[in-house]
């Protein structure tokens, strides 16, 4: 990792940082798969839109309104990247934001991205302060919806053919939390990051 990365946020297990240029050949194995292309935006995903997304993250900072800047998931005890969480602040409500997330296929099933997300939950309400935060998911993409929902997100509403990706209209549902709910939710479900 390049020692000037800002890391954003610690987990038991994880780091949430700034992209450094390392990350390139781990970012583009992952984003390059279909299987992971499947319910995100891209599709055959190339080496150089890998090499000048990561220099674009180098870059951004967050917290700026009508901005997306993804934040590198990569494990505390190698720095190994394993995922990305994206987060848009918006620009007409900035103290709202929306968030995604895409862990690599070898890291899924063990807890990172309930880790992650929970992790960015957390810098966004305690550091960040925000009011809100949104995410939307694909109805058929039952693995987002139930970590959503193990976070302590609930659905406000089901959006249907809300855009169109690779064809053909898709059908999503909103979730959301709120600063006071993260807040209940660590009082009474002991949610650790």
């Amino acid at each position: 990792m390049d020692n000037n990365a800002t890391i954003y946020t610690e987990t038991n297990q994880l780091v949430l940082r700034q992209f450094c240029l390392t990350d390139i050949e781990s970012f583009y194995l992952y984003r390059s798969r279909p299987d992971i292309a499947r319910f995100q935006s891209w599709d055959n995903y190339q080496h150089d839109q890998a090499v000048a997304f990561i220099n674009k993250q180098i870059e951004a900072s967050p917290n700026i309104p009508g901005a997306w800047l993804q934040y590198a998931v990569a494990l505390k005890t190698t720095n190994q990247l394993i995922g990305d969480c994206a987060v848009h602040t918006l620009e007409t409500v900035p103290d709202i934001v929306e968030i995604g997330f895409t862990i690599a296929p070898e890291y899924q099933g063990k807890g990172y991205a309930t880790e992650a997300v929970t992790g960015l939950l957390g810098y966004l309400f305690e550091i960040l302060h925000k009011h809100k935060v949104i995410a939307y998911s694909n109805v058929e993409n039952e693995s987002s919806i139930r970590l959503l929902e193990r976070v302590g997100m609930r659905r406000e509403g089901y959006l249907l053919q809300n855009y169109r990706s690779k064809g053909i209209w898709v059908d999503e549902y909103l979730y959301a939390i709120l600063q006071q709910e993260w807040k209940h939710s660590l009082e009474h479900q002991n949610l650790s990051i």
